[in-house]
């Protein structure tokens, strides 16, 4: 990462403009690479002239923003992270898990079980690789109020023996699956490494998505780096201060603002980016469901994997891919039981 005394060594930055750049989250080569002249000028109070010339400065200095071989391409996305559900059949719908560096949305009814998905894979992400984990930490924006810690206390006893052991072992935990002291201190572990915030509006939610970026970079050199983020839900605040046709340009244009910061900490950070999504229901189909996800075509374009989670009998619900850029849509069942998502 670049210094401080590096950025401001770029053309119109000097160290009241580097102040102001790391204040809003741009202390790095890549970070001011990808931004916008127009955002850069907002942060920096600089014209937009200058901003641009910022810009193509950190790009030449971090080597990105030209072509590059689709080898290139390939070698990159071999370090993409894929963060098992635990349920083998999702889990190869989505090619192998959720993946780092993308935005995978989830999008449903009430009371369907998107928070618990949130909740699983808060504790999924901290587990080794050869149980399906990154071995990271997660972020996760609560617009709900949906978060329960008593809910990751459930998931983590209801994980696999094996996988207790060798957590109790690798987190240096004197005690067995059996043995109740040892099992509330893996538990306190695991929340340890779970960052949750209260969002309690829109703009609110945006700042909480530079904290976020601001947490991955604390943790960049961890043992344990953020390697998910998670909003739970995106759309909430938005769809209810944005109200009536009239609002809908001024809301979109803010939620697209904000869906590139967080993929921007996806691609900068290696991190996978979750989000639940609302829904509505559309008064013009006559056929078929007729529920559709909130956000429109800004989320739609923006989200590279979309999924549909429906309500089945009891437990079980269908886990719809409805959208990837190189997998074929589909269907798995899964359950969302006492002990956390299950396999059918």
């Amino acid at each position: 990462m670049a210094t401080q005394s590096d950025i401001e060594g770029l053309p119109g930055v000097g160290p009241a403009t580097a102040d102001k750049l790391a204040d809003a989250g741009f202390d790095s080569y890549n970070g001011l690479a990808v931004s916008s002249p127009r955002e850069l000028a907002d942060a920096a109070d600089v014209g937009q002239g200058t901003a641009s010339d910022i810009i193509n400065a950190a790009r030449e200095a971090a080597d990105v923003g030209g072509f590059e071989s689709g080898s290139t391409v390939l070698e990159r996305r071999n370090e993409i992270g894929k963060l098992s559900m635990g349920v083998p059949a999702v889990d190869e719908l989505l090619g192998g898990g959720v993946e780092t560096q993308s935005m995978t949305e989830v999008y449903g009814e009430f009371g369907v079980g998107k928070s618990q998905i949130s909740h699983q894979l808060a504790v999924n992400v901290q587990l080794d690789q050869e149980h399906g984990g990154l071995a990271g930490r997660a972020v996760l924006v609560d617009t709900e109020d949906a978060f329960r810690p008593e809910r990751i206390d459930d998931m983590v006893r209801g994980l696999d023996d094996e996988i207790l052991e060798a957590e109790l072992d690798r987190r240096e935990i004197e005690g067995t699956p059996d043995d109740e002291a040892a099992m509330d201190a893996l538990v306190d572990d695991f929340l340890q490494y779970i960052h949750v915030a209260r969002a309690f509006n829109s703009d609110h939610q945006m700042l909480l998505a530079q904290t976020a970026a601001d947490l991955a970079t604390e943790y960049e050199d961890d043992d344990r780096p953020v390697r998910l983020v998670v909003y739970d839900s995106l759309t909430a605040h938005f769809r209810a201060e944005y109200v009536g046709r009239g609002e809908l340009a001024p809301r979109q244009q803010k939620l697209n603002r904000h869906i590139h910061d967080l993929l921007r900490i996806g691609s900068l950070h290696n991190a996978a980016i979750l989000v639940m999504n609302q829904v509505q229901s559309n008064p013009d189909s006559y056929f078929g469901d007729p529920t559709k996800p909130v956000g429109g075509n800004i989320l739609g374009h923006a989200s590279t994997i979309r999924v549909y989670l429906k309500n089945s009998k009891a437990t079980k619900r269908v886990f719809r891919l409805v959208d990837a850029p190189n997998l074929a849509d589909g269907e798995a069942i899964l359950r969302v039981e006492g002990g956390g998502l299950k396999p059918e």
